[in-house]
Parts: C-alpha cells; structure tokens; sequence
C-alpha cells in the first residue's frame, strides 16, 4: 500500500520531534506561558516547586528534585534551553528510544538537583531557589559528546565545533565559573549533571529500572480475581481454596 501524505508527514514530524523530547517541550513551554502570564501564579510555584535546600532538607521537599526542571527565568532561559533539549536530545532518543532517553534525562536533572541543594546546605545558603532543566540538558550535552564526539555541532548555536570539543569547552567554563564570584547561575548543578551523566554512561553506576506498575497492576487485578472466586466457592459448596 502506499503512504499517504499524511502519514508521511506525520513521520517526518516524529523524526525531529520524538515523543519524549516534543512532550518535554510542550509541559516546560505550557508551565512557563502560564506562569509568564500570572505573576502570583509564578510566585506559588517558586515557593511550591523551586528547589530550595531549606524545604528539601527539612520539611522533605522531595518533590523538587524533580519539579524544578520545569520553571524558568525568563524568555532567554527557557529558548536556549529547550533548544538544546531538541538539538540534542532528539538524535538521543532516535537512538535509545523514548523510555531510556527520558530515565536518563531525568537522572541528570536529579543529580544535578542533588549536587545543588548539598553545595548550597555546605554553605548555609538555605534559602537560596533554583530553577531550570539546565542540569538535565547538561547531562544530554555530555552524552552526545560521548555518542557522537565527531558530529560537527553548532556550539553557542553558531559556531561550528566538534562535539567532544564543545562538550569539554563546556565544562571547563562551567568548572571555572563554580569556583569564581556568584553570577546566579547555578554552575554546581550543570557540573552535577555533566558528572553523573558521564559516570552513568560508562556503567558504573548500577542501572536504575523504573518500576513496572503496568506489570504489578496486572498482578493485583489476578490476585482479586482468585480471591472473589475463591468466596464464590465457598458460598455455593465448593472446597477451595485451590486456585494458586
């Protein structure tokens, strides 16, 4: 049979926009339009969702390991972030496939949320918030300097730069930064997912694997059966029980 044009069109479009990396863009876009827009709704998610040492290391804010990855700064912010979300995680994925590449995303950000809020409670900056998927794209830089260190790169978006090259030039300003004055950004955090990418790529990390829910869902649903058939049984003169 022969394609259509829609179904081309729609495999063109998956190709430079792989489920995992396109919803990844749609929520970070979604969640700073609508904070952009209300500046009270801006203000209770950076109080809820920021990543702040004081709530994570003694009201066990937990959740913001994960949440800061969502929020953003400013129009800037958010554009060079999620085009280097889209310029390397999109052949990531094509790569991995969609589960992988988004485990391995959000260990980077993690880690790099991790790397932060200990610096920062070393130091006794506790009230200080970060936001940004900076760590997480960091940890996909590193990764495709390692995957493809020949692919010729647009570093900065403009120049052209070897990946390898570009990775290690990264991180030496990264490093640089981190030991120099505070320019609020959180070079700790970007060194923090480049770090943990790394160690995780090479295996020597163990690999981490998401809970099967579909798998235990399935389980509980036959474990409620036999039971609900065990009483049936019994009521109407059965012997059981006998299922195993």
């Amino acid at each position: 049979m022969p394609r259509t044009f829609a179904s081309s069109r729609r495999t063109y479009f998956s190709s430079f926009f792989p489920p995992g990396v396109k919803w990844l863009l749609i929520v970070n876009s979604a969640i700073f339009v609508l904070t952009y827009l209300s500046p009270t709704l801006r203000e209770e998610f950076t109080v809820l969702f920021a990543l702040t040492p004081r709530l994570v290391v003694f009201n066990w804010t937990v959740w913001q390991l994960f949440t800061y990855m969502f929020l953003h700064g400013g129009v800037t912010h958010i554009l060079f972030n999620m085009l280097a979300l889209w310029m390397f995680g999109t052949p990531l994925e094509q790569e991995w496939g969609t589960r992988k590449f988004l485990k391995y995303y959000f260990y980077c950000g993690i880690a790099a949320g991790v790397c932060d809020v200990g610096v920062n409670a070393a130091l006794h900056n506790w009230t200080t918030s970060t936001i940004g998927a900076s760590g997480a794209i960091f940890g996909l830089l590193l990764a495709f300097g390692v995957l493809y260190p020949n692919q010729t790169v647009l570093m900065g978006f403009l120049f052209p730069i070897k990946a390898k090259y570009m990775v290690m030039i990264y991180g030496g300003i990264e490093l640089l930064l981190s030991i120099g004055p505070n320019t609020g950004v959180s070079s700790l955090a970007h060194l923090g997912g480049m770090a943990f990418g790394y160690i995780y790529l090479k295996g020597r990390l163990p690999r981490l694997h998401l809970p099967d829910w579909r798998g235990a869902y399935r389980q509980w649903k036959l474990q409620r059966a036999k039971r609900k058939f065990q009483v049936y049984m019994r009521k109407h003169g059965g012997r059981g029980p006998w299922v195993n």
